[in-house]
């Protein structure tokens, strides 16, 4: 699962838009518009919403510390028990579930808001369609991809200008799958919507399936947050925050010495 923060228009050294042309650098080196405001403001509140909802979440989940599946928990018999967790990583510091369902709630909306716009502006301009969406050709190149990843050989010239398969795969099922599972397990588990949609809970398979669902993507996201700050580190850290930023990213020249090793 593989998260460079790269989204621009197919390789070529006019790449950008029309608003925002590339800008050539010394050593052949050139700076490619990356991010729209829109893009680089959204990602910023989803950092800030995705940590307080996961430590947040902790804090909830410690009240009972238990995993299981259906209406009712099996005591003595729980499908997964969750270990201690240190108090720096909960919040507020310490068990309180009544101040940590406050933030949670709070920050959930944050998140979903935040998401609705970002999807809109996607759908809107057909950013989705044009770099997410994966291509027969991207499919074809699966493979390829993989072993690439494997080796940890990832381009810096203009191939980096797009996602590649894998990333958009992984977005696809974060948007598609990952996401919408997370916000309808958490609404099933909500006593106002269950007064209004208490079908939802029934779809679930119970309350203790839908919590359980509810941690499984959460603990889905953490490990794409995981892989995701990983690669931003190993791709070029400095290159990668900067595009998030200021919206410029620095594309390498394809006969770098880099590239000829």
């Amino acid at each position: 699962m593989t998260v460079q923060t790269i989204e621009t228009g197919p390789p070529g050294p006019t790449a950008g838009d029309a608003a925002h042309p590339d800008r050539p650098l010394p050593d052949g080196r050139t700076d490619t518009w990356r991010h729209p405001p829109l893009v680089r403001v959204s990602h910023w509140l989803n950092v800030a919403a995705v940590v307080i909802l996961i430590m947040s979440g902790l804090n909830i989940l410690l009240a009972h510390p238990h995993l299981d599946w259906g209406h009712t928990t099996r005591f003595g018999d729980h499908w997964l028990d969750i270990p201690p967790i240190p108090n720096w990583m909960l919040l507020p510091q310490g068990r309180n579930l009544a101040e940590a369902r406050h933030w949670h709630f709070f920050f959930a909306w944050v998140f979903v808001i935040n998401g609705l716009i970002y999807l809109a502006y996607g759908f809107l301009t057909r950013r989705f369609g044009r770099r997410l969406w994966p291509t027969k050709t991207d499919l074809a190149g699966f493979w390829p991809s993989v072993k690439e990843h494997a080796r940890f050989h990832f381009p810096r010239d203009d191939h980096a200008r797009t996602y590649n398969v894998i990333q958009k795969l992984t977005y696809v099922t974060m948007v598609l799958v990952i996401l919408p599972m997370m916000l309808i397990t958490g609404l099933s588990m909500s006593p106002g919507f269950n007064a209004v949609g208490g079908f939802l809970l029934d779809l679930m398979g119970g309350r203790q399936s839908a919590r359980t669902l509810h941690f499984i993507s959460a603990a889905l996201i953490v490990g794409f947050i995981v892989v995701h700050v990983g690669l931003v580190i190993w791709t070029g850290f400095f290159n990668n925050m900067r595009a998030m930023v200021t919206g410029w990213f620095v594309i390498e020249p394809s006969a770098s010495k880099e590239d000829k090793r």
